[in-house]
């Protein structure tokens, strides 16, 4: 083998190896929340984004209690979530470095037209009320997402323990369309981010079979944050692109985005960054 042939395969294998670590060091993984990625958001949200920024975003969608902790773990570079409270103690807790709002939804009860509780119209703690007094079927994430999150704070609110035990009360410890289809089927109640159950109403061709029924009240705000890690805990995940992600979630570009993100004509999200 001649030096010239030697000196071609040697840049080639150096231009190789440049550019898989190029390409690692361009790359994020992202823990979500499954609402946003059952709804369609990502996959209509992040080509755009790795246009704008060359970079290579991934992500796995769970509940928000399981994303924060493959963060507190390091698994993953950047969070997507919607549970205030639990983010807010994640920061002070170090294992969260910044928290930015993005984008909001609410959450509503759905079930069926015949309204066995006859909750529609009710509030929030007076429909929890009437569910527990009719001993309706009502159908829980029991998942520790951001939805159950809420769910239990307003069963707490409404000065009712927790109904676990009870055999009405079902817990599928599955996402968010998973759940409403187990509703669906039983024919029961159960409590979903707006975005979801617009989701769940385009896959019924508009003529969903369970209606949402209770809405409006203020705690039913369902807000979205991007946390990225704290480098003291995670000195390893990619914090300086972690950053780059949340300025674009929150760039006019992206706000633009998640405004236009419709289905059936309607707004699944609504952006509110600062």
């Amino acid at each position: 083998m001649n030096g010239k042939k030697l000196k071609s395969i040697l840049a080639a294998v150096l231009f190789l190896i440049f550019a898989s670590a190029t390409s690692q060091a361009d790359s994020l993984m992202m823990a979500t929340t499954t609402s946003t990625d059952n709804t369609g958001l990502l996959d209509y949200l992040i080509p755009h984004f790795e246009k704008d920024t060359g970079i290579e975003l991934k992500w796995t969608a769970t509940g928000t209690g399981k994303a924060l902790k493959l963060g507190q773990n390091c698994d993953v570079d950047v969070l997507l979530v919607h549970a205030p409270p639990a983010e807010k103690k994640y920061i002070a807790n170090g294992y969260g470095k910044d928290r930015r709002e993005v984008m909001y939804n609410d959450f509503v009860i759905i079930g069926p037209e015949s309204d066995p509780a006859g909750i529609k119209g009710k509030d929030i703690s007076g429909a929890l009320a009437a569910v527990k007094a009719g001993k309706a079927m009502f159908m829980s994430r029991g998942d520790d997402s951001g939805t159950n999150k809420k769910e239990k704070l307003l069963w707490k609110n409404a000065g009712i323990q927790l109904p676990d035990k009870e055999s009405w009360y079902v817990q599928t410890g599955q996402g968010m369309l998973a759940t409403i289809n187990v509703a669906q089927e039983r024919k029961g109640y159960t409590m979903t981010d707006r975005g979801t159950y617009i989701k769940y109403q385009s896959q019924q061709g508009g003529n969903a079979p369970l209606q949402v029924l209770v809405e409006g009240d203020k705690i039913l705000l369902n807000q979205y944050s991007v946390l990225t890690l704290d480098p003291k805990n995670c000195p390893k995940a990619k914090y300086d692109l972690a950053l780059k992600f949340s300025d674009w979630m929150a760039s006019k570009a992206a706000q633009d985005l998640i405004r236009d993100f419709r289905l059936l004509g309607k707004k699944l999200f609504i952006p509110n960054a600062k």
